[in-house]
């Protein structure tokens, strides 16, 4: 896997839960960048290509959801996980239907985390950079 197809990109709110994810994912041999909302995220992949987004839903100026609608159109072989501390069904319907690959919920446990990451790098769901 070249090291452009291990970048992940975490987009919260929270910088502690950026700083945590970012944390574990690099030692598990990731590079991940981190972005505090989604436009911050948007101008980021404008510049530099993911193998995978893991984003929060719930974000102040451009919430998690839309940030996946705009994500989903400008870059749709990149895989995304979201995040939510206060989701429910519409939520979680509707993150599905925007193309999520899955929806997790808060406090994200990594073993969960890895197992989804796993499928998304051994299906082949990851986008191809060239």
């Amino acid at each position: 896997m070249s090291e452009a197809l291990k970048r992940i990109l975490i987009v919260d709110d929270e910088e502690n839960t950026r700083i945590g994810l970012t944390k574990l994912l690099a030692q598990d041999g990731f590079e991940v960048e981190s972005a505090a909302n989604g436009n911050e995220a948007l101008d980021y992949l404008d510049q530099k290509k993911v193998s995978l987004v893991i984003s929060d839903i719930n974000m102040p100026d451009m919430n998690g959801l839309a940030f996946l609608r705009e994500l989903s159109r400008k870059f749709p072989s990149t895989s995304v996980i979201m995040i939510t501390a206060y989701g429910g069904v519409e939520s979680y319907l509707e993150a599905m239907n925007l193309g999520a690959y899955e929806y997790l919920h808060k406090p994200v446990r990594l073993d969960e985390l890895r197992s989804v990451m796993k499928k998304i790098f051994n299906g082949g769901s990851i986008a191809q950079v060239s």
